[in-house]
């Protein structure tokens, strides 16, 4: 019975080693998967965390002379509507986190929104100009940026390839697009864009007017080119809005500004022509 001893602890001893060395197996493995849980769950909320800032632009208000009191409601309502401008792009930056290239927010958001409050300082200098002086300079106050900008932890060196989606993972570098197949549907073939005539539409131009006219004429041109040099360069860029939100849109704002400005000149000395805005989008022609 001495003798068996030994070999029964020697048994009870392996058995008992044995389940430790199995349960700390097992809490290994837990401990490995939630540890896995945490780490995936952890780049969920750290992408969910990151702050997209805020859109802050320049007072306008504060930059205006004395306001005519016939020019005072139509002021106010521009005012305004530079407000509603900001709070647009504000909530566009919000909706859109994660989407598009490094230029996103440049492109489709900054961009657009510079252009919609050029046209709306435009609108309120010509309001005051209509009987008083017209302040000079208020398009320097239309640019806006973008403050508090934080990216996400994964989202740091250049985004470093988006961090963990593998050029966004599952798309293989975006698999040409999967479908838009590296856009080659669109490579080589990126489209023209085409604008309404507006020299046709004018009526005469007193002489006065006619060097005016004849700049911001050339410079609707100038926008189409530089829109259609954008087309060309940007081709395989951003979602299936892309091009309606970063080149259409953009510059149907600036055609507003420049066929306000023909409107204007001309109605210094004759009739201000009405309705040329209507002429300011344009399409992707194919």
């Amino acid at each position: 019975m001495s003798r068996a001893l030994p070999k029964y602890n020697k048994r009870r001893v392996a058995l008992i080693g044995g389940a430790a060395a199995l349960a700390l197996t097992g809490a290994v493995v837990v401990n490995s998967a939630l540890a896995g849980e945490t780490s995936k769950n952890g780049g969920t909320d750290a992408r969910t965390l990151a702050s997209p800032g805020t859109i802050s632009c320049p007072d306008v208000a504060s930059r205006l002379p004395a306001i005519p009191a016939t020019a005072q409601a139509e002021v106010d309502r521009n005012l305004a509507l530079l407000n509603t401008q900001i709070a647009e792009a504000n909530k566009r930056l919000v909706d859109t986190v994660g989407q598009g290239g490094p230029n996103f927010v440049q492109n489709a958001i900054l961009g657009p929104l510079k252009d919609k409050r050029v046209s709306t300082v435009n609108r309120i200098a010509t309001a005051i100009g209509r009987t008083a002086a017209k302040p000079q300079g208020l398009d320097a106050l239309a640019p806006c940026a973008l403050d508090g900008a934080a990216a996400a932890p994964g989202q740091q060196a250049g985004n470093n390839g988006n961090n963990g989606n593998a050029g966004n993972n599952g798309n293989a570098g975006n698999a040409g697009n999967a479908g838009n197949n590296g856009n080659t549907g669109n490579a080589g073939a990126a489209g023209t864009i085409s604008c309404p005539d507006v020299a046709s539409r004018l009526p005469a131009i007193p002489a006065t007017a006619q060097a005016e006219v004849d700049r911001n004429l050339a410079l609707l041109n100038t926008q189409i080119a530089e829109a259609n040099k954008r087309l060309v360069d940007t081709v395989g860029q951003g979602g299936p809005n892309f091009v309606q939100n970063a080149i259409l849109g953009p510059l149907k704002d600036k055609r507003v500004s420049t066929v306000n400005r023909i409107a204007t000149a001309i109605g210094r000395t004759a009739a201000k022509p009405q309705g040329l805005d209507a002429l300011a989008p344009c399409a992707l022609n194919k």
